[in-house]
């Protein structure tokens, strides 16, 4: 992290800060709704304590219904300028490794004081929207509420209950009307999401592992599968965010977008479509490309993840950039849609935090809080802060990788490209869930070529994990 110019502790000044704070942030007023008799859940990692959001559903007029998403409001206690603030502001994100989280706020804060933890009063922005039955947006607004997580849910119990492959969560089954609160969220998140995807957004579905303990020693790298659960909460974030951006553009103020620009590597992509008998247009096209993806994962749904991932590679990254009113922005590709900002997870990102400000200027007629250099400034250093995280998430991961194969050198493996450039050839191999660089007999790949190869060496230290091709599989 340090190399990487990333902050891995908090100063004597950002501690002391965090020491003073005697409660959670308290405020009444006629600009704080009282919310907090809803049925409000949140549903996370298992793990998860920083809990950025709460979700509820409520009946909209002609049929439709009103989803409400409530965010933390982190800048109730983080004031801008301040000392805490500024460790956020230099590295603009938590860093989530194997070996340890190294949180954007003191923990006192993002797991407790700013959390909205199971059972606590909190102060919120609330997101809302009136959703139609073909998931479409009819209407939205953004307030600031009081609310109370009745149910801290976890993503694989809830999606093993709404797939039909468990029972209902013990607290979803205690808590009188939960369970019908949930299936109506997830048929309104269902309709979202097939809207999207109607409109050319991509269905990608790439593997995340999480690294598996037994006691201090590393066991496995397991991967992260989608489930409803998490696909509820994915499509409500997406959907939050759109109406914030939206919000902001109306009211006349500047905001944080979050782009994706057209494919850097389209013609890669089209002969990857090609490898399966499809046909692509010359030209980028999202709604095309989703045909696609639909297609081959009707066709094959045990590799879709590794045609997923090919394509991520091949899409390139999102970044940060500053909108101001007027302006027209380059909207996000993957999602197919032009408005679009991060507003859902103030705890962990910092553009999140801008964007509440910014939110709660609006709403209160007050000034911009951030001047349009300023926010200049801050979309690139939140892009780059962002890619030197991952970066510094994935030296860890690849550390764990490492010292998961130590033992298997010269172990053969089947595998796909995930990266071919001047800089070299990598591959991940399918179990355990790992990426390396081909060292050896690599000329010729490109992504999304299936392979097999021989595992050469491995580095804890510098995370190094060496493959030596077989050739295609």
């Amino acid at each position: 992290m340090l190399e990487r110019g990333l902050e891995a502790d908090f100063s004597p000044a950002a501690k002391a800060e965090t020491d003073a704070f005697t409660g959670p942030a308290r405020e009444d007023g006629p600009t704080v709704r009282d919310l907090r008799h809803l049925l409000w859940c949140s549903i996370d990692n298992d793990d998860s304590r920083d809990l950025d959001q709460l979700t509820v559903s409520d009946s909209g007029p002609g049929g439709a219904v009103r989803i409400l998403v409530a965010v933390a409001d982190v800048d109730a206690l983080v004031k801008k300028g301040s000392a805490i603030d500024g460790h956020a502001r230099a590295n603009t994100t938590s860093v989530y490794t194997a070996a340890a989280i190294f949180p954007m706020l003191p923990e006192r804060l993002s797991t407790d004081l700013t959390s909205l933890n199971d059972g606590e009063d909190r102060l919120a922005l609330v997101i809302e929207a009136t959703v139609a039955g073909d998931g479409s947006v009819r209407g939205s607004d953004i307030y600031r509420a009081s609310v109370r997580n009745q149910a801290k849910l976890a993503y694989n119990a809830v999606g093993a209950w709404l797939e039909g492959a468990a029972d209902a969560p013990p607290k979803v089954a205690a808590m009188p009307g939960l369970a019908e609160q949930l299936r109506t969220q997830d048929r309104v998140a269902q309709a979202m999401k097939t809207l999207r995807h109607e409109q050319g957004a991509l269905s990608l579905d790439t593997i995340e592992a999480r690294a598996v303990f037994d006691g201090d020693a590393l066991t496995d790298l397991q991967p992260d599968r989608k489930n409803r659960a998490r696909e509820l909460i994915e499509d409500f974030m997406i959907g939050a965010n759109g109406v914030t951006a939206r919000y902001l553009a109306a009211k006349g103020f500047p905001s944080l977008r979050r782009v994706l620009r057209s494919p850097e590597r389209w013609e890669r992509i089209v002969e990857l479509a090609a490898n399966f008998g499809e046909s692509l247009p010359g030209e980028p096209s999202c709604r095309a490309l989703e045909a696609f993806l639909a297609a081959r994962h009707r066709a094959d749904p045990v590799r879709f993840p590794d045609l997923s991932l090919s394509v991520v590679k091949l899409l390139g990254k999102g970044e940060y950039v500053a909108d101001r009113p007027g302006q027209k922005t380059e909207g996000h590709f993957g999602l197919a849609v032009r408005d679009y900002s991060h507003s859902t997870a103030p705890n962990r990102r910092f553009p999140d935090l801008i964007t509440h400000r910014l939110l709660k200027a609006a709403m209160s007629g007050g000034a911009v809080p951030y001047g349009n250099a300023e926010l200049d400034a801050l979309a690139q250093h939140c892009t780059v802060q962002e890619d030197n995280a991952t970066k510094a998430e994935r030296h860890v991961q690849k550390s764990a990788a490492a010292l998961l194969l130590s033992s298997r050198v010269g172990q053969r493996f089947d595998g796909i490209v995930t990266g071919a450039s001047s800089k070299g050839t990598w591959v991940r191999i399918f179990h355990p869930t790992v990426e390396g660089k081909v060292v050896r007999g690599g000329a010729g790949l490109d992504v999304g070529d299936k392979v097999r190869v021989e595992l050469l060496d491995t580095d804890v230290e510098r995370g190094y994990i060496d493959f030596g091709s077989l050739g295609r599989a």
